[in-house]
């Protein structure tokens, strides 16, 4: 994985720590439902973001590299994990 693209992955999980232990907090704080499910909507969609940028660059190097090798036995199975992901997030 490129600097680059490691440096924006971890400071998201970063952040998402961060977030969760404020859910904790505001568990132990007994705050309103309706609060922590707003935080918790907040967390799944930042980790929705983590994937996505996985993603990218799984498709941009893995998945390219293999498509750019002679094997076939290679490419498959860079498509049969693509698509195995894709039905898992979908």
């Amino acid at each position: 994985m490129d600097d680059l693209t490691r440096k924006k992955i971890t400071s998201r999980l970063a952040r998402i720590e961060g977030q969760v232990k404020g859910i904790s907090k505001m568990v132990d704080a007994d705050r309103y439902c309706i609060d922590i499910l707003t935080q918790t909507s907040a967390v799944v969609s930042a980790l929705k973001g983590v994937e996505e940028l996985l993603m990218e660059h799984h498709l941009h190097s893995c998945v390219s590299h293999a498509m750019q090798q002679d094997d076939p036995h290679e490419k498959n199975v860079k498509i049969k994990e693509v698509m195995d992901i894709i039905t898992r997030f979908c």
